[in-house]
Parts: structure tokens; sequence; C-alpha cells
């Protein structure tokens, strides 16, 4: 009997030493497109197992910084990676860009307000505008880069609400909890029948998604691997799908 138990723990242990779980840290924005090409990936590699965490992207990288087991990170900005960087934190010989996007004011789909120009926010009919939190949240920045090129970042103030990443501003919107807010096109996209797009204002950095392996990864191999899968034919297509632009 010991000898079939230990015959059998011996079968057990490659596949064991097989399975691997590539853990993904990666900017709200892309969490629809990141669930595909998450099973994808997978679906290209036996064994592995892709485990996203979706948050703002600054809210990452302090989580890494904590000692958080990441392998690769995707931010929303360029800022966030680079302070990555500057604490040494990702490999900085694995960054890639992968993605691009555009900043959208929006407002709710039904009864929300008939806005043209940003101007129009200084209206007395709008009464809150929700933002991403400037410090942790990169739409936030981009946000406040484009009022301030309008002239309207200090006067916009008492209305401003802030939220934890782009994706609670898209929800607020939705639920005509603020008459306006500021997300990406792509998150726009995905509730569509919820909420309106305004317009495009321009006047921010370009918005470019980069991908790095963490130093501290246990997976480099395979996480160096998933952060070049994001520029494939494949990875593209879904990313497009979803509204995404190629770098």
């Amino acid at each position: 009997m010991r000898k079939f138990l230990i015959a059998g723990l011996m079968m057990a242990l490659p596949l064991a030493a097989a399975a691997q779980q590539l853990t993904v840290s990666a900017a709200a924005s892309l969490s629809d497109a990141f669930k595909e090409i998450g099973r994808r990936f997978e679906a290209t590699k036996s064994g592995v197992t892709v485990r996203c965490n979706f948050a703002a992207s600054g809210v990452l990288i302090q989580q890494i910084a904590q000692g958080a087991p990441v392998d690769v990170f995707a931010s929303a900005d360029q800022e966030t990676m680079n302070r990555g960087v500057e604490q040494k934190l990702i490999e900085p010989d694995t960054r890639r860009d992968f993605a691009a996007n555009v900043v959208v004011l929006v407002a709710p789909a039904q009864g929300g307000p008939a806005l043209k120009t940003l101007a129009d926010l200084g209206r007395p009919d709008v009464k809150r505008i929700a933002i991403g939190k400037t410090e942790t949240v990169p739409v936030g920045r981009y946000t406040k880069q484009l009022l301030e090129a309008a002239n309207l970042w200090a006067p916009l103030q008492p209305k401003l609400v802030q939220a934890d990443s782009v994706r609670q501003v898209l929800d607020y919107v939705a639920r005509g909890e603020v008459e306006a807010g500021f997300v990406y096109r792509t998150d726009a996209a995905i509730m569509a029948d919820k909420v309106q797009v305004a317009l495009a204002p321009g006047g921010h950095t370009p918005v470019t998604y980069p991908v790095a392996v963490v130093s501290e990864s246990r997976q480099k191999a395979l996480a160096k691997e998933f952060a070049e899968y994001l520029r494939s034919p494949a990875a593209q297509e879904v990313l497009a799908r979803f509204g995404f632009a190629k770098p």
C-alpha cells in the first residue's frame, strides 16, 4: 500500500510543478479586455493560470511597493510606470507600450445635460462633475491637464467629485449621481446605453499604456512572455475590439 502511495505522489509531482500562476496588476480601464486576453494567453500555455488584479494605476504601484506578489504591471499612463522605474519596482528593459486611448466627457444617457463645450460645465444645471483622484488615478491627471488648458480647473473645483478609479467615475455618471464625468473612450463604450459621449476635448498628454515585468516576480520568464503577448496580433485584436488604439 505504501509503495502505491509513494508512486502516486511521484506521478503527481510533475503536474504540480507544471502549474504556474501569473499575477497581472492592470489599470481599471483594461478590465474587460484583459480578462479575455488572459484567457487567450492561458490557452497558449499549458498549466498556466492568469490572475488579474484591477484598480487605479497609482494604487497598483503602491501595492507593488508594499510587497504585493505581482508578476506584470500594466499602467494607464507613463508617469506611474516612471515611478515604478525610479523605485526599482519593475524591470526597465521589459517596458513596452501596447495600447492608446482618449479621454472623453460623458453625461447620463437619460436626462443628462447637453454639453457642447468644456465651458458648459460651468452652467448652473451642472452641479457635480466626477473625475479620478489626481494623485492615484491617471484619468484624473489627464482631466486636470485638459481643464487647466481651458482655464477651468480652478473655477470648477466646487463641483468636482473625486473617484477611486475611472470605472467609479463611469459608475457615478451611469447612475445619474453626477451630471458629467471624464473617462476613457473605451469605458464609455461599455456603457453606451447608460452614458453619452459629449466631446473628446483634448489638451492632455497622449494616453498610452505601458507594461513591464515586476522586479520581484518569481515568474519572470513567463511574465515577459505575457508582456510581449500584449503586442501580438491576437491580443491587439481584442484591444481593438474594446476600443483601444495602437500606441
